[in-house]
């Protein structure tokens, strides 16, 4: 592995470590993270063992690749230095909604810019996360990225102006599985469960049928039809589903979100 310097040392930059760290516990050496504070950085060196740098330029002695891991809003005061400091370094970014051309401003001369969409369940390394570039990769520039993104889990590469709505649904979109697992739990004590083993149910349900999914890897109707009995119980409930416009109502959802993450990025 080539070393691999971290900018920001916050949730993100720990599930990256994290998950390189899991593959080739030997990686150590060939990472160093860096905070402003400094106080993210010494949690995560104390927590993996990597090394943290004290300044851009001890953290970037001897990278070939930056991972821009601090708050998206703090771009704008970047340190100036970073223009030159990353002068042929593979730079990729998981700054949520910050734009390839407004990362070029802060890395005008990196070799090459990843813009990169993780999502929350990346924390536990069974994320997926969706990315685009601002040039063709190179073979070489390509297995880095691959390397990076699978410690958080799955990736997808698409073009940028598909990622305002890869935001809205895979971005935003455990929010949505939360918000319906709260519901089905809610809707398990309305029907004279205790709250407890409501949850549990509807967590366990919600696991089971995603598992399920992923691995029969056929269409969900297919598996929604495997379960559904000509006027069961099941039936009644999808044709509640359907009387309440439940597909619309997702896809309004997502839209909506779209909406926002444009909105927010025509700056970024």
């Amino acid at each position: 592995m080539s070393k691999i310097a971290f900018l920001g040392a916050g949730n993100m930059a720990a599930a990256i470590a994290e998950g390189l760290l899991a593959k080739n516990p030997t990686a150590q050496a060939d990472l160093v993270c860096f905070s402003g504070s400094g106080k993210t950085a010494a949690a995560l060196a104390a927590k993996t063992g990597i090394k943290q740098a004290h300044s851009l330029d001890e953290l970037l002695t001897g990278a070939d690749t930056l991972i821009v891991a601090f708050k998206p809003q703090h771009l704008a005061a970047a340190d100036p230095r970073l223009a030159d400091l990353t002068a042929g370094r593979l730079v990729v970014s998981v700054l949520a909604g910050k734009r390839i051309a407004t990362l070029t401003k802060t890395f005008p001369r990196a070799r090459n810019l990843v813009r990169t969409m993780p999502n929350t369940p990346s924390q536990i390394g069974a994320g997926i996360t969706g990315w685009c570039v601002r040039d063709p990769l190179t073979a070489a520039d390509h297995a880095i990225v691959e390397t990076i993104l699978s410690a958080l889990g799955q990736a997808v590469e698409v073009a940028e102006p598909q990622m305002d709505a890869l935001t809205a649904v895979s971005g935003s979109g455990p929010a949505y599985v939360f918000e319906f697992a709260a519901a089905l739990r809610d809707a398990g004590v309305a029907a004279g469960l205790p709250p407890e083993t409501s949850q549990k149910l509807a967590v366990e349900t919600l696991l089971g049928a995603a598992r399920l999914l992923a691995r029969k890897n056929i269409e969900p109707e297919t598996l929604r039809n495997q379960v559904t009995s000509p006027n069961g119980t099941t039936f009644a409930g999808l044709q509640r589903m359907a009387a309440g416009n439940f597909r619309g109502l997702i896809q309004e959802t997502v839209l909506a979100a779209k909406a926002r993450s444009e909105e927010l990025s025509k700056d970024s």
